[in-house]
This record gives structure tokens, sequence and C-alpha cells, in this order.
């Protein structure tokens, strides 16, 4: 890495976490289908060149990376709400399962608390109604 894009690497993440800490207080009142309207569930094969084998062909599938996101927003409890939904929209439609991903929230328990597994339940459940119609899957 050169000391110039190392440099404005560090601008970009200095940046990025102002923004956050000026956003955390206001993501209380954050208009979640607002949010969602902004960034749709993408399409299986756009997830997969992004997520999947573009950064490291070898890897993980987009599916994988999706659960492995769920797990980590799930940690952040409330706060991570219109991530967390708009996560588990692109892992149910990258192939995840209803009961993969309550599987993974469920699993977060032991390192994120019982109160955030709960609200990560209960996020997914308000997104596997909304999508019910659309995937033809039964309840996890």
């Amino acid at each position: 890495m050169t000391d110039d894009f190392a440099k404005m690497f560090a601008a970009m993440m200095e940046q990025g976490q102002k923004m956050a800490q000026a956003f955390a207080p206001a993501m209380e009142n954050v208009d979640v289908k607002a949010f969602e309207k902004l960034f749709p569930a993408m399409p299986k094969e756009l997830l997969e060149m992004w997520f999947g084998k573009t950064f490291n062909p070898e890897g993980l599938d987009a599916r994988t990376r999706f659960l492995v996101t769920i797990a980590a927003q799930t940690v952040l409890g409330p706060l991570g709400e219109p991530q967390l939904r708009i996560t588990i929209k692109n892992a149910l439609a990258a192939g995840a399962t209803k009961r993969e991903v309550a599987e993974v929230i469920w699993q977060m328990s032991m390192f994120a608390g019982v109160p955030s597994m709960q609200k990560a339940l209960e996020i997914a459940q308000g997104v596997f109604a909304e999508t019910a119609d659309t995937n033809g899957e039964k309840d996890a």
C-alpha cells in the first residue's frame, strides 16, 4: 500500500467514523421502510458478483457472506435494524432459508445477549412476513 493510498484510506475511515457518530443518536427514529426503498434486495447474480465470486472466487459465496453479516448485525442490537432488515432480504434473495437466518440469529444470543437476539428475531419475522408471498417458502 502506498503512502498516498494509506493516507486517503485513513481519511475515509475517519470521515466514516464521524458520520457514524453523527447518525447514531438519530437511528432510533429512522423510517426503516424509507431506508429500504433506497437499498432494495439485489438480484442473486449481482449479489454473487459483488459479495461472492468477484472479490474472492475461491472463498465464501454470497449466501454465506450474508449469513455472517446477519450474525454481526445481530450483535449491534436495535442500532443495526435498518441494515439487518436489508441484509436478511438480501440473504433470502441469495438462497438462504428462513430457518438458516433464524438459526444464525439464535446462535448470536451467547455473544450479543438475549435482548439483541430477540430484537433481531423480531426483525427477521417481519421480513419473513413481508417476503412470504414472493418466495413461496413456508415459515421456519
